[in-house]
């Protein structure tokens, strides 16, 4: 059994996982495991009782055996005395919480199991090492070193000009693309080897068990998933069995959404067979402000005291959701109609106006409702409240299907609203129904001008076939 004095994880390290992530780190950053989650090859991995996102990670693990602080680039291989095989588990269920720390998610016991067998670093070439990751079988991962956006010795160079490495001490230099979820009863396997000097650690086992151990809200995180966290652990969103996201938001979709009026959009979804796309109930808090973007979803539930004391402190939801919106999002809230508590207040509405967001909806209630409404971020509400979320709300979930005054939103809708109110686009349709919208606008446009002219109304409003040869002429569509 392994005894390291600290053991030091990287969080993104190769370029596959890059790309699947969609995310590249411009330099390496870490987190501490703690010694207690050391296991050996053939040790359980237990998944706790009522958790679903146990997640393996094959990695290279590194052991140290000579004492490295503010080496060189150039020497740090030397410091390094062993390699083996890895695999850095984590319980996605945990992660809301931890905020980059991973304490709770991947510092349980069990969870760095490491083995079987060390591979002595001396004459091995560290670009040239090979991760293979087996489920139930089946070769899941496969990356080499060469594929690291920072080499192993950079790794080691970097984490000793901010503290001192001793000998023993092992650091888990990060995982390739197909990291994925298992269930109990699955069986996962890692090995580590160099391909061009025939050398390995043999496959380190681990066996997936059901724990029946569950959490006390009364003392701390509980467990908690979203469709975010699923698709994370499981890889992709189609690995975890979530309907496609839409297209992303193009800036010439999003040129012509700005353009189109919330009514003709309203009208050419109708004609379409949609007619409950519209959020009821809602204004903007600044009149004249046009919202366009993709919905992020967040949900609240009615306020429960034993549920809020669990679910409404610390970083909770609410305000995962505000620190991780993106440009161009639109942070749609579920509220229930419930006016009677603020969903949001300047500080979050400052956040989300930093990350570039579109803006927000919700069909709750605004504190600070004069502030935000001079904060330049459309917000639209169903008014002002002045009591915080616990008189009404429990910040739950985000990244799901919701209900928005009365209208269902799933994460990657699009989001449009003006005076008239708001509207939400499926993905597909976009393109379709606002060019629509404009070929209207610009019709309508060329109507009121011959109304100006003397035109009646009875022969242009709607055309009749003189009128709309004589347009279509003019607009060369004869």
């Amino acid at each position: 059994m392994f005894s390291p004095g600290k053991i030091i994880a990287v969080h993104i390290s190769y370029e596959s996982r890059a790309a699947e992530r969609g995310r590249r780190p411009k330099a390496p950053s870490y987190f501490f495991k703690p010694t207690s989650s050391v296991a050996a090859s053939g040790d359980s991995v237990e998944r706790p009782a009522g958790t679903e996102l146990l997640a393996f990670e094959g990695e290279i693990a590194l052991v140290i055996g000579a004492e490295a602080r503010n080496v060189s680039l150039e020497k740090a291989w030397s410091h390094v005395e062993s390699v083996t095989a890895a695999n850095d588990w984590g319980l996605y269920d945990l992660r809301a919480a931890d905020k980059g720390s991973n304490v709770r998610n991947k510092g349980r016991d069990g969870y760095t199991p490491l083995g079987p067998e060390l591979i002595d670093a001396e004459g091995l070439d560290p670009q040239a090492l090979r991760v293979r990751t087996w489920k139930n079988g089946q070769l899941v991962q496969e990356d080499s070193t060469d594929g690291l956006i920072f080499s192993l010795a950079h790794i080691v160079a970097d984490l000793s000009q901010h503290l001192t490495l001793h000998p023993g001490d092992v650091i888990l230099t990060g995982t390739p693309k197909g990291a994925s979820v298992a269930q109990p009863g699955d069986t996962v396997e890692v090995e580590v080897d160099a391909p061009d000097r025939g050398v390995s650690t043999g496959r380190l086992v681990s066996t997936i068990v059901e724990g029946e151990d569950s959490f006390d809200p009364e003392l701390g995180s509980v467990p908690q998933v979203n469709d975010l966290q699923r698709e994370e652990a499981w890889g992709s969103r189609d690995a975890a069995g979530l309907p496609a996201a839409g297209p992303a938001l193009s800036p010439e979709l999003k040129a012509k959404l700005t353009q189109a009026p919330v009514a003709g959009l309203s009208q050419e979804l109708r004609k379409r067979g949609l007619n409950n796309v519209a959020i009821d109930g809602v204004r903007p808090t600044r009149p004249g402000q046009k919202l366009v973007g993709t919905a992020k979803t967040l949900r609240f539930v009615p306020n429960r005291e034993d549920l809020f004391k669990s679910h409404g402190g610390g970083f909770n939801a609410q305000k995962q959701v505000f620190d991780a919106v993106a440009e161009d999002e639109v942070i749609v809230i579920e509220a229930r109609n419930e006016s009677g508590s603020g969903t949001l207040g300047d500080i979050l509405a400052l956040r989300a106006q930093t990350r570039g967001a579109a803006g927000v909806v919700t069909d709750g209630g605004v504190r600070d409702y004069t502030t935000v409404a001079d904060i330049d971020l459309p917000v639209f509400t169903r008014g002002a409240h002045p009591a915080v979320l616990g008189r009404r709300h429990v910040p739950w979930d985000a990244d799901l299907t919701i209900a928005c005054g009365g209208a269902t939103v799933q994460p990657g809708d699009l989001i449009v609203g003006d005076d008239d109110g708001v509207v939400v686009i499926p993905p597909a349709l976009a393109e379709e129904v606002v060019d629509a919208v404009l070929a209207k606008e610009a019709e309508d446009a060329w109507v009121a001008e011959q109304v100006k002219a003397g035109a009646p109304i009875e022969e242009v409003f709607p055309m009749n076939q003189q009128w709309r040869t004589r347009y279509e002429a003019e607009h060369g569509r004869a």
